[in-house]
């Protein structure tokens, strides 16, 4: 799964993917769960769910195309393969193995292999922080990329944000076909492709 991103990442000839690449090869990203409790919450989870949301991303697209022809236009492949196996890129070097401890079916405590998270190092928002460690990288993103990466946990992530955050949002998905493309891959990957683990 490692070489078939890698040959995606590749493909695109952008400006600055040697760079992420080197930049990942030296991270934990591969090796990374998705997330602690949720889905993809084992080692190489986060790859399995970059590499779901891109098949995703790419099929919600022909289907879109066949629908609407002008959004081969709007919307590449290449945005689709930069958008969708980066836009979780702030996950590599967070996650820290660790056993826990709950309760069995029978009510005796038993550890289980689990994940602690640090957030210490560019404690930034989650899209935020893909966004401008990628440009740090000296990725070439074109705006529609920085919109679908930034936007792609959409209200998720608002809550705690202002109305300026939530205009900003509404109006990045009225202007970005990629953004929707791209929440609704991570959403149904997530909730429906991923397995979660006990």
């Amino acid at each position: 799964m490692k070489i078939q991103f890698l040959q995606l990442l590749r493909s695109t000839n952008r400006q600055g993917i040697e760079n992420v690449i080197a930049w990942l090869n030296q991270s934990d990203f591969f090796e990374a769960p998705a997330s602690t409790m949720f889905h993809g919450n084992y080692a190489g989870g986060l790859l399995e769910h970059s590499m779901n949301v891109a098949v995703l991303a790419n099929d919600i697209r022909e289907m879109m195309i066949r629908r609407e022809p002008e959004l081969v236009n709007q919307v590449s492949c290449e945005n689709i393969i930069i958008a969708a196996l980066l836009h979780d890129i702030c996950k590599a070097n967070v996650y820290q193995k660790a056993t826990k401890y709950r309760k069995d079916k029978n009510n005796a405590w038993e550890t289980y292999d689990s994940y602690n998270v640090d957030y210490s190092e560019l404690p930034l928002g989650h899209g935020e922080k893909s966004v401008i460690r990628l440009l740090q990288l000296g990725l070439q993103l074109t705006n529609d990329e920085i919109l679908a990466i930034r936007w792609h946990m959409t209200a998720w992530e608002l809550p705690f944000q202002s109305n300026e955050a939530k205009a900003n949002l509404s109006t990045a998905k009225d202007q970005c076909p990629l953004l929707t493309i791209i929440q609704t891959a991570d959403a149904l990957a997530s909730a429906i492709l991923e397995e979660k683990r006990k």
